[in-house]
């Protein structure tokens, strides 16, 4: 029986055994070989997200009920492993000019990528947290992959120590909803929740829901527990900040919507309010701190908290057009923060060398015109404004808060969606109205360069071709919750 559950974890499979087998290359050849190491690790996640047709995408429970797979797990790793992938084409040539990239690097986020694969399938808290822990460990060696870079070993140093700090809440949440319900099985806790009990249990698995909560908000960077996301985004490699703001984004968000709905569904009432208060308060932090930033992976590090903001007010409903909305969100922002964060990659002297400043921008428009119109689209499209396709997920998301009536919610959430629009638009004023700036050195990558224009045609108004389809699939991933 176990043999067969195997086909149900196969993506995993080949990430995992794909990254022992590509590190005993990388021992035995050294860093010689990590651009082949790199384009084989970009197909090992292909196959793994072919795998994805297979049991792998709706198996149902594996491993005694430790492992799920379904419709809900497949898409979201279609969206990690596609934020993976880019995260590794893109690196070689940020890393060429210091001649810091080695092997490791692609092997880490294979590492990194299974355990996202795990986190988005557990149906236990055991397999959660096993899978959350692998995500993290190989994430806090990529936060500081540049070991002379004193802000890289900062980034890597405040990651490490807060995520153990979050990892220890989320334990203690773990221990109080085993504590108080005799199990860690989500379905068996989302029973135990659907009965009355005295009101000393009650509280206890009020204070296990808190807890638990809490260590998945850190993982998304959700207000109030986003401190780290400003200064890791910035020390960090900006290769590994783009596969931050993207593929582990993606996993802790969609492992949120997991455990609230099937864990604890039947405590709706309890959640609901607290979702809704940091949604809020995220899209409102990351407004209005993102307006002084003078460095760009600060400014899309608080862009990140507000946009993650607006997607978990989807959740608040706690149906199954809720959860679409909270997939259809993250698919777009997916799309809208690599295609941004390729923009930043272009951002460098005569020399090669990386520019962060926002100041840098000035002119753009007149020193490279492309550039300039595809990072004012990105910025227009994260600040939800139309026709561009950004636009349309912040309306599922407030069109399924209306529907359950908490219109009130959905009318304070497009309130606050105009702050954040302030420093969108900063940048675009920046970039075509301002005196030009120093110009940039001339674009050396052709993948770079074809990657910001597929993503621009995507989020440009071509891109509501596919809202039927993606539409239809989100549906589907949200029904297998149900």
């Amino acid at each position: 029986m176990t043999a067969g559950y195997l086909w149900e974890t196969l993506p995993e499979l080949i990430l995992s055994i794909g990254a022992m087998l590509l590190l005993l290359v990388a021992g035995w050849r050294g860093d010689g070989a990590t651009r082949g190491i790199s384009w084989m690790s970009v197909l090992l996640l292909l196959a793994a997200g072919l795998s994805l047709t297979g049991p792998a995408g709706h198996g149902g429970l594996a491993f005694g009920g430790l492992y799920h797979a379904d419709s809900f797990a497949a898409f979201a790793k279609v969206l990690i492993y596609i934020g993976a992938a880019i995260s590794i084409v893109i690196a070689p040539n940020w890393f060429a000019r210091g001649g810091a990239l080695r092997a490791e690097y692609p092997i880490l986020i294979l590492l990194s990528s299974a355990g996202m694969g795990m986190m988005v399938s557990a149906a236990d808290l055991l397999t959660l947290y096993v899978g959350l822990e692998l995500q993290s460990l190989a994430a806090y060696v990529l936060a500081s992959f540049m070991r002379r870079d004193t802000r890289s070993a900062e980034a890597g140093l405040k990651y490490f120590i807060l995520g153990a700090l979050a990892s220890g809440i989320l334990l203690y949440g773990i221990s109080l909803l085993y504590g108080f319900s005799g199990t860690t099985q989500f379905q068996g806790i989302a029973q135990v929740f659907g009965q009355t009990a005295p009101r000393e249990v009650e509280i206890g698995r009020l204070m296990g829901l808190i807890f638990v909560l809490s260590g998945l908000f850190f993982k998304a960077s959700i207000v109030p527990f986003h401190m780290w996301t400003p200064d890791v985004y910035e020390g960090a490699p900006t290769p590994v900040t783009a596969f931050f703001a993207s593929a582990p984004k993606v996993a802790a968000v969609a492992l949120l919507v997991r455990v609230a709905i099937e864990a604890l569904g039947p405590a709706t009432h309890a959640w609901q309010q607290i979702v809704s208060v940091v949604g809020i308060a995220s899209i409102l932090w990351g407004a209005l701190a993102a307006i002084g930033q003078t460095n760009i992976k600060r400014l899309l590090a608080y862009s990140s908290i507000n946009n993650v903001g607006f997607a978990v007010l989807g959740l608040v409903p706690g149906n199954q057009a809720g959860a679409a909305s909270v997939l259809f969100y993250m698919a777009v922002y997916i799309v809208m923060t690599l295609g941004s964060f390729l923009c930043v990659l272009q951002m460098r002297d005569a020399d090669g060398n990386p520019i962060e400043t926002i100041a840098s921008l000035a002119g753009l428009s007149r020193t490279r015109p492309g550039l300039a119109a595809a990072f004012a689209m990105f910025m227009f499209s994260l600040a939800g404004i139309p026709p561009l396709l950004g636009f349309w997920p912040k309306l599922v998301v407030f069109q399924a808060l209306v529907q359950i009536g908490w219109w009130p919610l959905a009318a304070f959430g497009i309130a606050l969606s105009v702050i954040g629009a302030y420093y969108y638009l900063k940048i675009v004023k920046v970039i075509y109205f301002d005196e030009p700036a120093e110009a940039y050195g001339p674009s050396e990558s052709k993948v770079e360069g074809g990657l910001i224009a597929l993503s621009a045609v995507a989020i440009s108004p071509l891109g509501y071709l596919a809202i039927p389809l993606l539409g239809a699939a989100t549906m589907c991933a949200a029904k297998a919750l149900f």
